[in-house]
C-alpha cells in the first residue's frame, strides 16, 4: 500500500506513527460520527493521540461491473482517501486539535474488522471505538463491533 521513499535533505520526514492511540473507525454513518465524538473525548481525557481509520472495501471482493455500485475506489489510498477523509472530518478534527488532542488519519483497503484489528495491534491501541450497527441485518448475521469484541487485543467501546 505504501511505497518506499528515499529520504534526502529536501524531503520532509514522514509523520511519526501514534503510540497507544484511541483508535476510531469512521465510515460516514451517523453512528461512526457519534463514535468519533466519544473517541475524541476519551483521547483528551486520557492524554492519548486519536487515530481515525477509514477502511475501503476490497474491490476484488465485489463484482459490480465497471463503474457500477456505490463504492468509489482510488488508486492510492495513502493520498486520495486521506485527503478526502481530512476534508470530510475538518470540523471534528479541528475540535479535537483545539481540545489538545494529537490527531492522525489512516486509510486502508480490505476487510473492515481485520484492518481495524491490524491497526489496533500495530499501534498498541489503548481502545477501539466503534459506532453501533444501524442496520437490522447486522443484528442477525453479526457486525464489525461484535467481531472486534471477540478478537481485539484492546478494549472495544461500542457507542450507540
Amino acid at each position: 500500500m505504501s511505497a518506499a521513499v528515499t529520504a534526502d535533505e529536501t524531503s520532509p520526514a514522514p509523520p511519526a506513527a501514534p503510540a497507544h492511540p484511541v483508535l476510531v473507525g469512521y465510515d460516514r454513518s451517523r453512528a461512526s460520527g457519534r463514535a468519533l465524538a466519544w473517541a475524541t473525548g476519551l483521547a483528551r481525557r486520557t492524554s492519548r493521540p486519536l487515530l481515525v481509520a477509514y477502511i475501503s472495501p476490497d474491490p476484488s471482493r465485489y463484482d459490480m461491473g465497471a463503474g457500477a455500485g456505490p463504492f468509489v475506489f482510488v488508486a492510492d489510498p495513502e493520498d486520495d482517501v486521506l485527503d478526502w477523509l481530512r476534508a470530510e472530518l475538518t470540523d471534528a478534527l479541528k475540535a479535537a486539535t483545539l481540545a489538545g488532542v494529537e490527531v492522525h488519519v489512516a486509510g486502508c483497503v480490505g476487510d473492515t474488522a481485520r484492518q481495524l484489528a491490524r491497526l489496533a495491534d500495530e499501534h498498541w491501541a489503548e481502545a477501539l471505538v466503534l459506532g453501533a450497527p444501524e442496520q437490522r441485518l447486522h443484528h442477525l448475521i453479526g457486525s464489525v463491533p461484535a467481531w472486534m469484541a471477540r478478537r481485539a487485543h484492546c478494549p472495544v467501546v461500542v457507542v450507540p
